[in-house]
């Protein structure tokens, strides 16, 4: 738990702070340093017109804005730069401003200092979303004030700045910090400090920016960093990576399992989902119960009911949360029924692992659409669920070549120029009973504005079919 204190604002009132990067969160963290009365510099490598959005969200009359060409010279002068997440912490000109003695934090640990309620982070390759929209949800259903967000959705800075106003008139906004943390964002904390820290899985993922999967793997563990024995870490036990972290943790210990009993935290016995917190062991509810598809969403569930109950959510709150929750926008989100034919987006498998359990959560013979900008993925982890399960493989993007060459002797393939293509195309091929499943193992960023803007174009194509 975390308060703002007069360090923090002597920290920042005055202070030269640039902000790279004017994506969502970078506006957030702007607009909540413009309230604390730092001197704000924004800067982006886009053109302003490419940022007109973002701009009109600022008070352009107390802010200077460098963008474009020569972004970088906004660091000059900074006593303070926060970096957005998709900005990489480890570039020359933020190298050469740490040389200098300006101090490089991101949004995420800005945010942190004003957060007075508990945080909730949770963390991993996949689920992330999914997790914390479920602790979110169970939190409201107990008639908890949570803000959700972070990495996904709403940025913490916006949490702050609401939480920074409330406070200057002895008002308390949340109960809760239900955040979503990404490996980009822990890269930049300091002093981020959460309550709970979850951590969901590990798995091979931005490969383009880490140097080795070790590198990726202290990222995310810097989420227990700055815990201390009155905390809580949250462990999937399941996962070999993840449940190596367990003697680096200070926190105290929970974890969930879906292969055996834990001491602390949530597992599976037999069709029994059960939870033992505080000592006390019970039945949540029945596997068949939780409403979201396949095993990797049942471990999800798990590690949300574990959380719901340290929060001292009613069992009969989360059990009904479970049943009715179905899941995320472009998470194996059916789209239509067509001729006997189902169209599944799951844009936000940008990674080798989500495909793979994207496919092991269907049963229907598959018509799978894969491809985008290669990440740095092994593609070749796809050959044997690929040879198990898809019935023809429809290939896009940057990454299609590299795809195919890693899945031989596959042969099932086809190619499509576009998105649309490969839509029409799998729609033609497949049979009543079959899948059209979008889970394309790639970010979008070669043919999509991100993985949003792909899984709505996909479902408006699907809709388009006659």
């Amino acid at each position: 738990m975390s308060s703002v204190s007069q360090v923090e604002l002597v920290e920042l009132k005055g202070k030269k702070v640039t902000v790279v990067g004017l994506a969502r969160s970078g506006v957030a963290a702007a607009r909540l340093l413009q309230a604390v009365g730092a001197s704000v510099t924004v800067a982006d490598a886009k053109e302003e017109a490419g940022l007109a959005e973002a701009l009109s969200r600022l008070d352009r009359k107390a802010l200077t804005v460098r963008v474009g060409a020569g972004y970088e010279s906004a660091l000059e002068k900074a006593d303070v730069a926060v970096i957005s997440p998709g900005v990489p912490s480890r570039q020359e000109a933020l190298n050469a401003a740490r040389r200098r003695g300006v101090r490089v934090i991101g949004e995420l640990e800005l945010a942190s200092w004003f957060l007075k309620a508990p945080v909730l982070a949770i963390t991993g390759t996949n689920g992330k979303s999914t997790t914390v929209t479920l602790v979110g949800l169970l939190l409201g259903q107990s008639g908890k004030r949570a803000f959700v967000g972070g990495n996904l959705g709403t940025p913490m800075c916006d949490a702050a700045l609401a939480s920074y106003q409330a406070g200057k008139s002895a008002g308390t906004l949340y109960d809760f910090i239900v955040a979503e943390v990404s490996s980009f964002q822990l890269e930049t904390i300091e002093r981020f400090h959460p309550w709970v820290a979850a951590m969901l899985n590990i798995t091979p993922d931005h490969m383009d920016r880490y140097p080795s999967m070790e590198s990726y793997v202290e990222a995310k563990a810097r989420i227990f960093e700055n815990q201390t024995a009155n905390d809580f870490a949250l462990l999937n036990v399941d996962d070999e990576r993840v449940a190596g972290l367990m003697q680096r943790v200070r926190a105290r210990v929970l974890s969930f399992s879906r292969s055996g009993p834990v001491e602390a935290g949530a597992y599976l016995d037999g069709d029994r989902v059960m939870a033992s917190i505080g000592g006390r062991r019970q039945e949540v509810c029945r596997r068949g119960e939780i409403r979201l598809p396949g095993a990797h969403n049942l471990s999800n569930a798990m590690a949300a009911l574990t959380l719901g109950l340290l929060c001292g959510c009613p069992t009969d709150s989360i059990r009904h949360v479970l049943q009715t929750f179905a899941g995320l926008e472009h998470a194996l989100e059916t789209v239509r029924e067509r001729r006997g034919v189902r169209f599944v987006n799951d844009s936000k498998g940008t990674n080798v692992d989500a495909t793979i359990k994207a496919l092991e959560s269907l049963e229907e013979p598959i018509l799978l659409i894969a491809g985008g900008r290669d990440k740095g993925g092994d593609f070749a982890k796809l050959r044997e669920p690929v040879r198990r399960r898809v019935k023809h493989l429809v290939l896009i993007g940057e990454a299609a070549s590299r795809i195919e060459e890693a899945l031989r002797p596959f042969d099932r393939i086809s190619h499509a120029a576009t998105l649309q293509g490969a839509v029409e195309l799998a729609a033609r091929e497949a049979a009543p009973g079959d899948v059209v499943l979008l889970s394309p193992a790639c970010a979008s960023f070669d043919m999509f504005t991100d993985y949003q803007d792909r899984g709505r174009q996909f479902k408006a194509l699907v809709n388009q079919l006659p």
